[in-house]
């Protein structure tokens, strides 16, 4: 049997009405099952199979393996599938060690051992700058994590619970695209301050705030808010105490954190520090508070308040405009800045500002990103402009998903 070839299937299907059984039920049953080869694993963390050339998206494979798996979603230029049984297992296998995993809603590769993690995520940014930006990147410099009980800041569902089987608040998590509710008793990639109190009930139920059955919570040493209680605290980052709110978004694995400030303060000490740096999406002003030391004045930009509020706090001497970056950017002259750090959300820059700052941009510019798609299509902008792409780091902030957060640093052909 060669790969791609139908192990069954309903080319002469036994007609629905032999069945008692609901329709969904009998589809279900009929559906064919397919043998396939993973090639690699993909964005968002589903290993890639080819059938007839169809690519397919197979969630818990890894590369290399020969499983048998089902089609659940029958796109035209794409499919998923579901596997049913590996045939050949992939060396790179690891056996989960969470209870809800392939469950729950957060990791989806515990299924692969770290390095094995590392590899394939390093893959997938080199490959968005080749498939998306048409850059081929420098060699992405790695910067691992611990693997377990790294995740300081984390949020929570709540059902509240009064009856026979018992009383008090469950803490969980939604299942992946589902309404539902995973009760946890553990995570075993949470601090180990949130482990200790998903294990207390009497502690969940007294901490829970009423009238929210969502929530996030931020445990660092001894350090732990949760939104809708005591939210405001500081914690050490480096050399630095920083103010920070479990409501608003502040990096949730401090360690890793602390890896890339030490990074930016090295490439933003190559930039030319007689002129004034911006930093835009500043959020609690983290960057700020160290970068702009280096220079005679920063600009911090952030259009949410309540951040903008806590980045004061945390770096004074800055000049701050609640703004977003693309508004910014229509008032100031960006070749008038030594340096800029761009940490946008997910979707990337506005195309308005990565425009401008091809054209106009300060000698250096630092672009941390969430997302490796919206950074390479911000990247073939910027490089189509004044800007090399002369350093890509990734930082694996979050060990057993395929999350993947890293560092471009561009500067300008001279």
């Amino acid at each position: 049997m060669i790969d791609g070839a139908p192990r069954s299937g309903a080319s002469n299907p036994i007609p629905y009405s032999l069945f008692p059984i609901p329709y969904s039920l009998y589809t279900f049953l009929m559906a064919e099952l397919i043998e396939a080869r993973i090639e690699t694993i993909a964005a968002g963390g589903a290993g890639l199979a080819r059938i007839e050339g169809k690519p397919v998206f197979i969630k818990g494979a890894a590369a290399g393996e020969r499983l048998v798996c089902r089609i659940t979603k029958d796109h035209r230029s794409w499919a998923e599938a579901e596997p049913l049984e590996i045939l050949d297992a992939s060396p790179d296998r690891a056996e989960p060690c969470c209870g809800v995993y392939g469950k729950c809603g957060g990791c989806n590769l515990q299924h692969l051992g770290y390095k094995a993690q590392l590899a394939a995520k390093t893959a997938i940014l080199k490959d968005a700058f080749v498939r998306i930006g048409g850059i081929h990147p420098p060699e992405p410099k790695l910067i691992p994590s611990d693997p377990w009980e790294y995740r300081n800041r984390m949020q929570f569902h709540a059902a509240r619970q009064n009856g026979k089987t018992g009383s008090g608040v469950l803490w969980g998590l939604k299942p992946e695209k589902s309404a539902g509710f995973i009760p946890l008793q553990d995570c075993p990639v949470a601090d180990p301050g949130i482990r200790k109190l998903l294990c207390e009930e009497e502690k969940k139920t007294l901490l829970t705030p009423l009238g929210k059955d969502r929530f996030t919570v931020y445990s660092r040493g001894d350090l732990f808010l949760i939104e809708g209680g005591i939210s405001r605290g500081k914690t050490r980052i480096l050399d630095q105490e920083l103010a920070l709110d479990a409501s608003l978004f502040f990096q949730s694995n401090g360690a890793a954190l602390e890896k890339l400030i030490a990074d930016l303060l090295a490439v933003a000490a190559e930039a030319d520090r007689s002129l004034p740096m911006a930093d835009l999406f500043c959020g609690v002003g983290v960057f700020a508070a160290f970068l702009g030391k280096l220079f005679p004045r920063a600009d911090l930009v952030e259009e949410n308040k309540a951040a903008a509020a806590l980045a004061r706090g945390n770096f004074a001497q800055g000049d701050f405009f609640a703004q977003r970056g693309e508004e910014w950017i229509k008032h100031n002259n960006p070749r008038k800045f030594g340096f800029i750090i761009v940490d946008p959300p997910r979707q990337g820059l506005d195309q308005s500002l990565s425009l401008r700052l091809a054209a106009d941009g300060p000698p250096m510019l630092a672009y941390v990103s969430c997302d490796p798609a919206t950074l390479a299509r911000d990247s073939k902008i910027l490089t189509a402009g004044n800007y090399t792409l002369t350093e890509l780091r990734f930082y694996d902030f979050y060990p057993q998903t395929s999350h993947i957060e890293s560092l471009a640093v561009f500067r300008v052909c001279l």
